[in-house]
């Protein structure tokens, strides 16, 4: 199983990037995948997930309309969308995935996860 994460880097406030997760190793289709983010010292936070067989998706409250998560099936990979980059979205984000047992996103980050990209973003 593999989610290789890629795409962050340095913005400025206001600015956007897009992060990709390309996954093999798994049946995609059946997953709940999804980004979460760490800072050195703080717990794990959930960004935004996606259910791949109906496309719903969850978004944590703090990035909830600047943030966007998509999927290509074909490439078996999922994106996120950030604009309106803020000082707080600093961060490694990671990206895991869950077995979708029919209870949505809930469970998403305790399932495969992978290395991470940084985002750093600038005031």
């Amino acid at each position: 199983v593999q989610l290789q994460a890629s795409g962050g880097g340095l913005a400025q406030t206001g600015g956007s990037l897009t992060l990709s997760c390309a996954t093999s190793g798994f049946t995609f289709s059946r997953y709940a995948i999804g980004w979460y983010r760490q800072v050195p010292g703080k717990e794990r936070e959930g960004v935004s997930c996606i259910l791949i067989r109906d496309g719903s998706t969850w978004y944590g409250d703090s990035v909830k309309g600047r943030f966007a998560i998509s999927k290509d099936t074909s490439k078996t990979t999922v994106y996120l969308q950030m604009d309106n980059l803020q000082p707080e979205d600093t961060a490694v984000y990671h990206c895991a995935a869950d077995a979708d047992y029919g209870l949505g996103c809930r469970d998403f980050m305790s399932g495969y996860r992978g290395r991470g990209t940084q985002v750093t973003v600038s005031s």
